[in-house]
């Protein structure tokens, strides 16, 4: 943890909350000696001026400590939610770099409890440790020396009551540290949970498994409750337990002050400031207790952070750039890809070229392998052998930003963000006019129904594009593609949602447009309507390449084209 928060900190507002916290404790160890001092002085002789002497001191004290304790209290909130910040954004920039290997590795659920729960716990560590951690040592030191300096005879009651606060303390830690490392797991699960069943609400309503995922939620949420009840009943115990052996200690410190009083030998105030001391001498331990209860679980939540900070990337980044007037190609070297740990070869030798104007169709029964062919284009995933090149350059050899900028993507499941028509489409191209905007609705099939909302490029989009249909999202998400000049056009089953005319429609609009036609078109299909007008089809069967050819290439030749063709034709009609 300290590696993690150490160069996010502010050393000058960290010697500031140190500096104030330190005014803040000389304050309160003067307060107990000057009430003793009027009481012994001032009370036992009657001497209402030296009282009121000393009352104007001690109002002046602690209006200094309370300005104090504001001062380190500021400093000390501040930091800490900085250094969250910090590491949120720190968390957030290095996600957006992860492949998707990093990304099934860690999983999204996990990966959101660690920017949000696990984070909060490093602020809140950060406020005890700049508040509690440096007062405790402080007081427990000052009072110590002020409570021997007092009265050393009575010292000897802490001979007793701070063994018996060690060991109590020593117990609480040792049964609540490690459930505390488990809550941190166990809101992983219940994030999972949560967010399956949001995302999930209309499949679960279908089957009518409500019941089912709600126990299963409950089984999560109860696991969670039951240990966090322990922990805190356990850490509950520590008021108490110092209550107790603080009672204890004040009834030691009076039987036994009450003798020297009786001999005349220690004053009714120095028995008073003494007490005082005392508390100050227990409740530092407890707060030096509640700070080593909490740093574990500060801790496990800092090494979680750290998972992800330091988690290498599969993708190593590259300097070089895609040449400005090469032409516009795609190429597929002898490609093959594996997923980590699995055993067999997602693509085995795919092999292929495509020149600007050309348009390259993938097809393929569930599971051959499309969606992670086009995958390999923006680097979401890198061949395990053989080479992908953009431009004639290899893209592990591009700067990822530089890569990103010449392909642009469509995913099979339409993506949209919360916000305007217009915000997403300049997600494409931030600087972009009106014109261009209707232009590549335009192009999507997407200006009819979106020139007849009354806001019009401004009409709100709610988050994940819910109040829009799956076809109008597919052809939003199409439009935003477009907004982009780019390279290489990647459309991974997004016309999926498409009627048969809206989908013949958008790819006529796309082979006609004389800037599309600069670039190279790669299109998923389950469809085979989709497929027929492109210069060159790609037949997927278990990540092999069993069909390459046109259409009519393929549908005299190749037999797994045939029954693709022949199930969707025949069957499909019957």
């Amino acid at each position: 943890m300290v590696k993690l928060v150490k160069r996010r900190l502010s050393s000058w507002a960290v010697l500031a909350a140190v500096l104030f916290m330190f005014v803040q404790v000389i304050c309160d160890l003067n307060l107990p000696a000057l009430t003793s001092d009027m009481i012994n002085n001032g009370v036992a002789k009657g001497d209402t001026t030296y009282i009121w002497k000393i009352g104007g001191e001690m109002l002046l004290i602690a209006a200094l400590g309370l300005v104090a304790a504001v001062g380190n209290v500021y400093f000390a909130s501040t930091q800490a939610q900085k250094v969250g910040a910090k590491i949120r954004a720190d968390v957030f920039k290095k996600v957006l770099s992860f492949s998707g290997h990093e990304v099934d590795k860690l999983g999204t659920s996990s990966l959101i409890t660690r920017t949000t729960n696990d984070i909060l716990q490093i602020q809140n560590v950060m406020i005890m440790l700049l508040r509690m951690m440096l007062m405790a040592p402080l007081m427990l030191i000052g009072a110590s020396f002020m409570a021997y300096h007092s009265e050393k005879r009575l010292t000897s009651v802490f001979l007793v009551s701070i063994p018996l606060l060690l060991l109590a303390i020593g117990l609480i830690m040792y049964f609540a540290i490690p459930l505390f490392k488990g809550l941190q797991k166990k809101i992983d699960k219940i994030n999972l949970t949560f967010r399956e069943g949001l995302t999930g609400v209309r499949v679960i309503r279908a089957f009518r498994r409500d019941a089912f995922e709600q126990k299963r939620f409950d089984e999560a949420n109860n696991d969670y409750t039951q240990t966090g009840i322990k922990v805190f009943s356990i850490v509950s115990l520590m008021s108490p337990v110092m209550t107790l052996i603080l009672s204890g200690t004040n009834m030691g410190i009076v039987w036994f002050g009450a003798k020297l009083i009786g001999n005349m030998s220690m004053g009714v105030g120095d028995l008073v400031s003494f007490m005082t001391y005392a508390s100050m001498i227990m409740f530092s331990f407890m707060m030096l207790s509640m700070v080593f209860v909490f740093i574990p679980r500060g801790q496990a939540a800092a090494t979680r952070i750290n998972e992800v900070l330091e988690m290498p990337l599969s993708l190593t980044e590259a300097d070089d750039l895609i040449a400005s007037d090469a032409p516009n190609s795609l190429a597929f070297e002898k490609v093959s890809f594996r997923y980590e740990n699995a055993e067999d070869l997602a693509l085995e030798d795919i092999d292929f070229k495509a020149q600007a104007g050309q348009m390259v169709a993938v097809i393929g029964g569930t599971g051959s392998g499309k969606s992670t062919l086009v995958n390999l284009i923006p680097r979401m995933y890198d061949p395990t052998k053989g080479q992908v090149k953009v431009n004639g350059s290899d893209i592990k050899q591009i700067a990822l930003k530089n890569l990103h900028e010449h392909v642009a993507f469509v995913q099979q499941k339409a993506v949209l963000f919360k916000g305007t028509i217009r915000s997403n489409l300049l997600f494409g191209n931030e600087h972009a006019t009106d014109e261009e905007m209707w232009h590549a609705l335009d192009l999507a099939q997407a200006k009819d129904f979106v020139s007849e909302l009354p806001e019009g490029l401004d009409a709100v989009v709610e988050q994940g594009g819910d109040n829009f249909s799956g076809g109008q999202k597919q052809r939003l998400a199409i439009a935003r593609a477009l907004m982009k000049k780019a390279a290489v056009y990647v459309f991974d089953d997004s016309f999926s949602a498409l009627d048969f005319k809206t989908d013949a429609k958008l790819r006529q609009a796309l082979k006609n447009d004389p800037e599309i036609k600069k670039s190279v078109l790669v299109i998923v299909a389950q469809r085979v309507s989709t497929v027929t007008a492109a210069d060159e089809i790609l037949v997927l069967d278990e990540g092999r390449v069993v069909g390459q050819g046109t259409h009519q290439e393929l549908s005299e030749n190749n037999k797994t084209y045939q029954e693709i063709i022949e199930s969707q034709l025949k069957k499909g009609v019957d």
